[in-house]
């Protein structure tokens, strides 16, 4: 796997002081986004945050992502760690399908069937830069912030020991109920 990595670099953020490390991965580019004391940390807790540009930087109200990302920086802000903003948007079909799963979902479809509807599997995501990251930061066991049980049983896959799952939840609005209900029933998100 060819990986480019950047330097680390100090972020003040609205959420806290954090340093950054960039690593791109052929055409996609993903962010550590660590806790100042990130490195003397044993047990760091840790959130894998699917990128959403809709949802994390224009405010949709129809998915939770940004609820998510802000509770986890702020959380890790406070209690030391690291978000990979994993950058693979609309589950990894790209913003143009994730436009194209919104209008479907406009016509009543939820987002599994939307993603079905144009040809993609339910979630197109490819995890192998998390393990990368993990083994770039010397990561052997952690907290996990998820309700995704795919995301825990790939971080187990590796060989890592999650000391404990902390749920990463949120207030539902009348956009997301469905989207969130969605991830629950045919998903199995854990909230």
């Amino acid at each position: 796997m060819n990986i480019q990595i950047s330097n680390i670099a100090k972020l003040p953020t609205k959420y806290g002081k954090f340093k950054i490390k960039a690593y791109k991965q052929e055409n996609q580019e993903h962010l550590a986004i660590m806790s100042e004391d990130f490195e003397t940390l044993e047990s760091p807790y840790i959130r894998i945050h699917s990128e959403c540009l809709t949802g994390d930087t224009l405010g949709s109200l129809k998915c939770d992502c940004q609820n998510q990302l802000d509770l986890s920086l702020n959380f890790i802000s406070l209690n030391g760690g690291l978000v990979i903003y994993h950058r693979q948007e609309g589950r990894n079909i790209g913003l143009v399908n994730k436009v194209n799963a919104y209008a479907l979902q406009d016509l009543g479809r939820n987002t599994i069937e939307a993603n079905l509807e144009l040809g993609f599997k339910e979630d197109e995501r490819d995890y192998s830069i998390v393990k990368y990251i993990f083994e770039d930061l010397g990561i052997k066991k952690l907290k996990l912030i998820t309700n995704n049980p795919k995301k825990i049983e790939y971080v187990e896959s590796l060989g890592i020991n999650i000391i404990e799952r902390i749920p990463a939840i949120t207030k539902s609005n009348k956009y997301n109920e469905g989207y969130i209900s969605t991830k629950k029933e045919q998903m199995g998100h854990m909230f």
